[in-house]
């Protein structure tokens, strides 16, 4: 009688990482890392906290930040950073680093656009977005989380100047389009 093993590849196997230690022939699977509880309620509470009732639409308080002139933008933004600065710490790859910060970019020029801007930015929802990207791409616990590389640092270093770089021009852009006017009308 012919059993089934013939069918099995011979050699060692191709993920020996998802081979039990105790000997058993069944695979495991690797387990999620989790993320501090406290960052997963931060980017909910931001992004994802009321319900329009009818719609089944969801916003957070980033939206509502937003809405200030000039401070919401600000402030949204360092929670933004706050999370990208958490990623440092779950070492996730430079790759998903700047994915991160690309999100925090988009998030940020469309939402210098009048209204359609304000639109965007509560659909977009930056720290749900970064989040998912930190819970699929971590490599160590929220236990292990404690010390990240000098140059993951550095390289987020260089992501936030450039994102502060293009809030702060944004800024000052504005503040000089506002002065030529009020210099033109009077």
């Amino acid at each position: 009688m012919q059993t089934a093993d013939h069918n099995l590849p011979k050699g060692p196997p191709a993920y020996p990482e998802l081979l039990p230690r105790n000997g058993s022939a069944r695979l495991t699977r690797p387990t999620p890392i989790q993320i501090e509880r406290e960052l997963e309620v931060l980017a909910q509470v931001m992004d994802n906290q009321f319900v329009i009732p009818v719609l089944g639409w969801r916003f957070g308080v980033n939206a509502i930040i937003d809405l200030v002139p000039g401070i919401g933008d600000v402030a949204t933004s360092l929670i933004a950073f706050y999370v990208l600065l958490s990623a440092v710490r779950y070492r996730v790859p430079k790759i998903t680093l700047l994915r991160m910060g690309l999100n925090i970019a988009i998030y940020f020029v469309v939402g210098m656009v009048p209204w359609i801007g304000d639109v965007f930015e509560a659909w977009w929802k930056p720290n749900m977005r970064n989040l998912a990207l930190l819970r699929s791409r971590a490599t160590v616990s929220a236990e292990e989380a404690h010390k990240a590389k000098a140059s993951d640092w550095m390289f987020v270093g260089v992501i936030i100047s450039a994102l502060l770089a293009m809030l702060f021009g944004s800024l000052a852009l504005s503040a000089f389009i506002i002065w030529y006017i009020f210099h033109q009308v009077s």
